[in-house]
């Protein structure tokens, strides 16, 4: 970057009791804060302005194309027991490497996090119901290389669902509940492989859609498999030297021509999440700027003030972590200062803050 950007930069003052523990009670139910857009030299600034997400198709031009982020989240949390000793295991899977047959077996080879009251060694086996995972040993990126199979030959995608359970985020302190298979996820939910939410997406209804496709937006979708890294401190004292976990993502043929389409329409791009601005700016077509080419492949971009955007013009977005990269990427689109204060505000207001919290939308800051 050129120069230093401390992670403290990106710091405030968060009340434990404004992390959000349960989703509001409907998905559209949620509060809306709406950030004015940034004001030309000489005029007086506005106030945001206080919603709720049922609102939010007041807040995107007709037209608009909205971007939202089909990652499913894996059932990806397994508590059971060590085969022999009986003693309890907690497995948390967090990216398949691939499948195979290996002899008359299925089997399914996976980097996972795994703890017990003793060492997980090479050949430990957790069984849970009739699914068994066998740990092989340390990953390079400091993960654990596991084998999953079933012991009666049965389904290994049912076994694996039927043994796990939602991974809801280390600050919600409670173990899942009911709701949580249907409210953790988005109505867009098609392809598997997230370990955590695409937040923003989850206040959406098929109501919201339809009030924004009745104002003529376009609504398509990418895939970015949301890794570990969502929760992942900033120890470092600068951005730069914080390692970026590698998310796969996905941006379809079908999407670079929805964005074109918006181009040539004067139309802005909305992205409905981080995720969404990281899969279209990680996409970012060098030969044609505010274009998007189509693409599958891993992402370690980092987004911070200093950033200059290219896809993304409008962002609806949940309220997060203190210190965190998607602070930072919020920060760098709609400006430190003006964000840092939205935040306060959200604070003294009593929004509620993380995956199952309130949200925000906002312009790009002209020099972003």
């Amino acid at each position: 970057m050129g120069q230093l950007m401390r992670v403290t930069e990106f710091d405030f003052e968060l009340p434990p009791k404004l992390i959000a523990q349960i989703p509001a009670p409907s998905r559209e139910g949620a509060r809306l804060l709406v950030l004015p857009p940034v004001m030309h030299a000489g005029e007086p600034a506005k106030a945001p302005n206080h919603a709720t997400v049922a609102d939010l198709a007041n807040h995107i031009p007709s037209g608009a194309l909205v971007v939202v982020n089909d990652t499913k989240v894996l059932r990806a949390r397994i508590l059971g027991n060590k085969e022999g000793t009986m003693g309890r295991a907690e497995v948390f899977l967090v990216r398949k490497v691939s499948d195979a047959i290996e002899g008359d077996k299925n089997i399914q080879r996976w980097r996972a996090m795994g703890r017990a009251s003793k060492a997980l060694r090479p050949g430990t086996r957790v069984v849970k119901g009739s699914l068994v995972i066998e740990f092989q040993g340390a990953a390079d990126d400091g993960l654990f290389e596991v084998v999953l199979s079933t012991s009666d030959g049965s389904s290994l995608e049912e076994a694996r669902r039927a043994a796990g359970q939602v991974p809801l985020p280390p600050y919600i302190k409670r173990e899942p509940l009911p709701d949580d298979e249907e409210r953790y996820q988005t109505i867009f939910a098609r392809h598997e492989g997230a370990v955590a939410a695409p937040t923003a997406g989850m206040h959406f209804t098929p109501e919201l859609v339809l009030q924004l496709r009745e104002r003529g937006c376009e609504i398509e979708v990418c895939t970015l498999h949301v890794g570990l890294g969502t929760f992942q401190p900033v120890t470092a004292e600068d951005l730069d030297d914080h390692p970026m976990h590698s998310e796969y993502f996905e941006v379809s043929r079908d999407l670079g021509a929805a964005v074109a389409r918006a181009r040539a329409r004067n139309a802005p791009v909305v992205a409905i999440g981080t995720t969404v601005v990281r899969a279209l700016e990680s996409a970012r077509d060098p030969a044609r700027p505010g274009h998007v080419r189509a693409c599958a492949e891993e992402t370690r971009l980092l987004i911070q003030p200093g950033y200059r955007f290219s896809v993304v013009d409008r962002l609806m977005t949940n309220f997060h972590l203190p210190k965190s990269t998607l602070l930072a990427l919020v920060c760098a689109f709609g400006g430190t200062e003006r964000v840092l204060s939205a935040y306060r505000m959200a604070v003294h207001e009593a929004y509620r803050f993380f995956s199952y919290g309130d949200a925000m939308i906002l312009d790009r800051a002209p020099d972003a």
